[in-house]
């Protein structure tokens, strides 16, 4: 279901956004701010942000010295755009005093900036890093990962869904999940009226069944 790579998350997730062409410290930043804006927004916008940004010069110094009406009038509409203005000017002023510029190196360090949780910490882990520290669970993988009954018991946050599903995924997919969860929610696992009759999971899914 997820071969044809044709979800919105695959053209535009975050791992799509970054400029690939830019210095190493400036691509890792980027995807810090693409994971920044993608909360409660959907890729399509994220990614139409990104690219006012990356038009606008996205490095540490040039947000750092753009005003925060400017930034907002950027980034909107996502998402509680102008509780993120303020996200992305105090992580970027935190970046260029304590990291010359870069990104924290850990997941430890990344959760103590201002607006990132351990959702995004761990792609950001993934994508600007290399390093699988851990699931990245966002609200499609949340609900997908219950839907199928891949925790032991049912979860009410995303970080409940990660802990539960790091005890027995084994570690060298955990890096996938993330996208190809995301993708299925997107086209099929949808979070109302799921598209269970077209979904090849249908006959084995317990709440397919149970629909």
């Amino acid at each position: 279901m997820r071969k044809a790579r044709d979800a919105p998350v695959d053209q535009m997730g975050a791992g799509k956004c970054y400029d690939a062409d830019a210095a190493p410290e400036v691509m890792r930043y980027q995807v810090l701010l693409s994971l920044m804006l993608s909360s409660q927004t959907k890729d399509q916008v994220t990614s139409a942000a990104m690219m006012r940004l990356r038009e606008h010069g996205l490095t540490v110094n040039n947000i750092l010295q753009t005003d925060d009406m400017a930034l907002g009038q950027l980034i909107y509409p996502v998402g509680f755009w102008k509780r993120k203005v303020k996200y992305i000017k105090e992580t970027t002023a935190i970046l260029k005093r304590d990291y010359a510029s870069d990104i924290p190196k850990t997941v430890a360090e990344l959760v103590k900036l201002p607006g990132v949780g351990p959702k995004m910490a761990h792609l950001v882990m993934d994508i600007a890093w290399k390093n699988i520290s851990g699931i990245g669970v966002d609200t499609h993988v949340h609900r997908i990962s219950n839907r199928l009954r891949w925790t032991k018991k049912e979860t009410t946050i995303p970080e409940e869904t990660r802990q539960a599903l790091e005890e027995w995924l084994p570690r060298d997919v955990w890096s996938e999940i993330n996208w190809l969860l995301v993708g299925f929610g997107q086209q099929i696992c949808l979070p109302i009226s799921p598209r269970c009759s077209e979904c090849l999971n249908k006959d084995i899914c317990p709440a397919s069944r149970k629909s």
